[in-house]
């Protein structure tokens, strides 16, 4: 077999060998990466990378490597699930860094984070005055968590004693093009009232249509895919 084709299957090989592992693994290990966890993929990672281009090494050593370390990963994610001290060790713990609107340094110095970190991700959260924050948490996966105080945080329907409709989440109908059966079944719609309601705006196939959901008040949006612009 000629270089190019071995490397072609290689990668393809390590493309679905990491395919797997991140499906073992699960969404919340993809979504709260922590420093363990970023050191990991970027192991497998480095692994998958040698596996689809040294093809003069055994694919084989690749493939128990990526097992190891895919089996560990999940090992450890398993009993930081069930044993709280070993969460604790393995994943880190949330450390305060604003307390009614003083900066802990002692903190700060002991995560190594520096203020221009702390300023950069307050004003992510569009807040730009320190002495505005109650509590400001660094969380084990590196994101700032913060609690405006009191007087700082706007006002809500509840505040007011303002009664409010439900919201709930629209269901989709139309996906690029495609008509979703079983959310009309649901809310007990028929295909010819969405044809209905679609032909009221003019499009007469659900190929015109990009996305289209109903809210739970009973309105439709449609998205077009050529837009009147």
């Amino acid at each position: 077999m000629s270089p190019i084709w071995e490397i072609a299957l290689r990668s393809i090989g390590a493309f679905f060998a990491l395919l797997v592992i991140t499906r073992i693994v699960g969404k919340e290990q993809l979504g709260q990466l922590t420093v363990s966890d970023f050191a990991n993929a970027i192991a497998i990672g480095s692994i998958a990378a040698s596996m689809a281009t040294d093809h003069k090494e055994n694919v084989n050593y690749y493939i128990i490597g990526i097992i190891i370390f895919g089996s560990l990963t999940y090992l450890t994610n398993l009993i930081s699930l069930k044993y709280r001290p070993a969460r604790k060790m393995l994943e880190g713990e949330p450390t305060v860094m604003i307390h009614n609107g003083k900066v802990l340094e002692k903190n700060m110095s002991k995560e190594r984070y520096s203020m221009d970190n702390l300023t950069m991700q307050l004003r992510e959260k569009n807040i730009f005055n320190i002495a505005d924050v109650e509590f400001a948490v660094l969380e084990p996966n590196g994101r700032l968590s913060v609690l405006l105080k009191s007087n700082k945080q706007p006002l809500t329907a509840s505040d007011l004693k303002i009664s409010t409709n439900y919201i709930g989440i629209p269901s989709e109908l139309i996906v690029d093009g495609k008509l979703i059966k079983q959310n009309l079944t649901q809310n007990n719609l028929s295909e010819q009232w969405l044809m209905d309601q679609l032909k009221k705006q003019g499009i007469h196939n659900v190929n015109e249509v990009t996305y289209a959901s109903l809210d739970t008040s009973g309105n439709l949006f449609v998205d077009k895919k050529q837009d009147d612009l």
